[in-house]
């Protein structure tokens, strides 16, 4: 589905990308895990057309994504849920996913995928006029989830969606991605809990300073003392 070829990624005289190789079969979890700074979030940035790489192909469906620009991307069938979550400001939770589904012509269809959204996230029809900036982190994670599902994505790409959330928040943000897998949409995964995210996947690349270092099935990289002391405390 997603092949990516010798992507290099510069910013300024900084290599942050260097010479990558991988791919994400249709259907898959694949996870991309690493130390700060190893270069996860550039890569994500690149598939979405936010950054361009120096080098490199990004081929997917078959068709090179290097010339397309962000919102010939997302038309294609790929959305990306930002680090840190990014919903709108000022808007509320139902203006937020609307704006996921701007691109969209179906308008019967789309009603019945807010009912699935509220279905999914009950927590959100419940705040429905509620301005998004004022639920909590893990429920503006749901809403970022819900606003990128609302684009119909076949790929969704995830930053860090964990990140700065409570324990009780973080089993509940990884059980939405395996049903979201279930449902039929593959997911590329970046995120820092190791542990979480290589027991949800079909497989994984760990980076290190821009290079992959490793790959497996998630249950060879849980298995691996690299990883084991690298990033799982063992």
């Amino acid at each position: 589905m997603l092949t990516v070829k010798g992507l290099e990624v510069n910013y300024g005289m900084i290599n942050a990308v260097r010479g990558i190789n991988f791919e994400v079969n249709q259907g898959e979890i694949v996870s991309l895990i690493g130390a700060n700074g190893a270069g996860k979030s550039t890569i994500l940035r690149t598939i979405s057309g936010l950054v361009k790489p120096a080098a490199g192909e990004i081929i997917y469906e078959g068709k090179n994504l290097l010339a397309d620009s962000p919102r010939q991307i997302v038309q294609k069938g790929i959305s990306q849920v930002p680090e840190g979550r990014h919903v709108f400001k000022g808007l509320s939770v139902e203006e937020n996913l609307e704006m996921g589904a701007f691109l969209r012509k179906d308008k019967d269809q789309i009603q019945k995928d807010y009912q699935e959204i509220y279905e999914r996230f009950p927590i959100l029809k419940e705040r429905l006029k509620q301005d998004a900036s004022t639920l909590s982190g893990g429920e503006q994670q749901m809403l970022a989830m819900g606003r990128a599902l609302m684009s119909k994505p076949r790929l969704l790409l995830l930053d860090e969606p964990s990140m700065g959330l409570a324990p009780i928040f973080i089993k509940e943000i990884f059980n939405i991605i395996v049903d979201i897998q279930k449902q039929g949409t593959t997911v590329l995964l970046i995120e820092q809990n190791a542990n979480m995210a290589l027991q949800i996947s079909d497989r994984g690349y760990v980076l290190e300073t821009g290079e992959i270092i490793l790959s497996g099935s998630g249950e060879d990289l849980l298995a691996s003392d690299d990883v084991q002391k690298a990033y799982l405390g063992g």
